[in-house]
């Protein structure tokens, strides 16, 4: 009677990124539907991320090699290639991999926020075309309310990580409603990219120059933002209230002169965050009046704070997700029961029904109110004969007790084709 929880993956704890990108699945509805078919999985849901490809299914008796063979032919690869690259576990530790996911502990960057809005996009995508049932519905709800309340109460997703986030991070903390602030980006590399992204998932609008217009347009195709003539940048700091200022350029950008001339016509002061390295902001620029100018390295500095306080966190975080587990496979297990005590109520209270309409008739009861009051008290009879059984089988189920299931299910002569 018990129903088997698998979760098969590949990250990138086994897989550098350009063998796992040969993992991806393109066509993901396509997958559900070959999974199910050809894997023996009821349900599924598919989480598919830069840093990860996991699918967690529910089946009776499923079969390591039927996924494979699957997902393999999902993606035009050899099965040997899963070898060295695919890892399986299934009840308990899926449910410890699967809360690992949601508190942020099994992040390429410890605590990071991203995945737990992923994986909430995951199943309800998989809710909707029906991927996912009962289980895996159960399983994800919960998993996401457990990762949620154990990133508020240890704390291990607050603070920036990545420069470009904590750069974003201080940038809020030294300017009042920076939504309604004019931001501008210089710069289009890798640490231009997190800042984007920061600035993106915060709901923050902002402008993006470059050395050439063609390649600030193609950064804001895929980051965000709104491209700007880089010759009109450099004659017009004055139309911006933080800059950040990512860029390799071998002399300064960012000048003395060039910000003098800003903050006189702006008649206010600005934030600069220079996260070039070298820098490309003139360190002379901080002796301004109102510019609040901060470097690559103070920005690093904070960042490795953050990331230590985040690691002594870890501990905690793994404690709690221990306890957790045990909880969570309770509720699963609970699930194998729910079937059985739907279906003894409704064939109880059939029977109910059926011998309350024949009684009524022998009274040739018609009034309304003595019927109802006849009626309720049959309900109550019902209820508090069939209630403690049920709650015992619930229990049970919860123990791990599969005997007394099925010892129950041939108590009540309940009809195994029933169980999904």
């Amino acid at each position: 009677m018990s129903k088997n929880i698998i979760n098969a993956r590949v990250t990138f704890r086994n897989s550098p990124i350009h063998i796992l990108e040969k993992f991806t699945i393109r066509d993901i509805e396509d997958a559900y539907s070959q999974f199910r078919e050809h894997s023996a999985l009821d349900e599924c849901v598919i989480i598919q991320t830069c840093n990860r490809i996991e699918l967690f299914g529910k089946s009776k008796n499923f079969d390591q090699e039927k996924i494979k063979k699957t997902w393999a032919s999902l993606t035009g690869l050899d099965e040997e290639t899963f070898a060295d690259n695919l890892e399986i576990d299934q009840n308990d530790k899926a449910f410890h991999h699967l809360l690992k996911l949601t508190s942020g502990l099994d992040s390429m960057v410890l605590g990071e926020e991203q995945i737990l809005g992923q994986i909430k996009n995951s199943i309800t995508s998989a809710r909707k075309i029906k991927a996912s049932g009962q289980h895996l519905n159960t399983l994800f709800d919960k998993a996401i309310r457990i990762g949620t309340r154990i990133r508020n109460s240890s704390g291990i997703s607050q603070g920036g990580i990545s420069v470009g986030s904590m750069a974003v991070k201080l940038a809020e903390e030294n300017i009042d409603e920076l939504k309604f602030k004019k931001i501008l980006l210089i710069g289009t590399g890798e640490v231009s990219t997190l800042v984007a992204k920061s600035l993106q998932r915060r709901g923050y609008d902002f402008a993006v120059t470059s050395r050439t217009m063609e390649r600030s347009q193609t950064f804001c195709e895929t980051m965000g933002g709104k491209p700007v003539k880089f010759e009109h940048v450099l004659s017009g700091f004055e139309n911006y209230d933080v800059l950040f200022v990512a860029t390799t350029a071998p002399y300064f950008l960012v000048t003395f002169d060039r910000i003098t001339n800003a903050v006189e016509k702006r008649k206010s002061g600005m934030m600069i965050l220079d996260l070039s390295n070298p820098r490309t902001v003139d360190e002379k620029v901080a002796t301004i009046g109102g510019i609040k100018l901060m470097n690559l390295d103070q920005i690093a500095e904070m960042v490795e704070k953050n990331m230590k306080a985040r690691l002594n966190k870890v501990k905690e975080v793994e404690n709690i997700i221990n306890e957790e587990v045990t909880v969570l496979e309770a509720s699963m297990k609970r699930l194998d029961a729910e079937p059985l005590v739907k279906d003894v109520f409704k064939n109880i209270d059939s029977l109910r029904q059926k011998e309350l309409e024949k009684a009524l008739s022998m009274l040739d009861e018609k009034d309304e109110k003595r019927i109802k009051i006849i009626e309720e008290l049959t309900k109550a009879v019902v209820e508090s004969i069939v209630s403690t059984p049920m709650n015992n089988i619930r229990k049970a189920s919860e123990q791990g007790k599969p005997e007394l299931l099925e010892v129950a299910s041939e108590l009540f002569d309940y009809n195994k084709s029933q169980q999904g």
